[in-house]
């Protein structure tokens, strides 16, 4: 079960996310559900399209149960089996 403890060590895959902060200021409030990812990307299934954006350089809001909680993307720069397995 995900929680606000544990979330950076579960499949995002699925989960929908929107940018909170970022260092580009043009994909602040981009939100859709996560489809991929890599090790330094989320491929983001939004309104416009697909949208391929940096992990590392960005804040990510998720709802989980009702609660919204953000992760920094600078955490969450590894491979996902690697990040789960940790």
């Amino acid at each position: 079960m995900i929680t606000a403890d544990n979330i950076r060590s579960h499949e995002f895959i699925g989960l929908h996310t929107e940018i909170t902060q970022s260092t580009n200021s043009q994909v602040v409030g981009l939100n859709g559900r996560i489809i991929n990812e890599t090790k330094s990307m989320f491929t983001i299934n939004t309104e416009k399209g697909m949208k391929i954006i940096p992990k590392s350089i960005n804040d990510w809001e998720f709802t989980i149960k009702g609660k919204n909680m953000t992760v920094k993307g600078s955490t969450i720069v590894k491979r996902p089996f690697e990040r789960i397995g940790a």
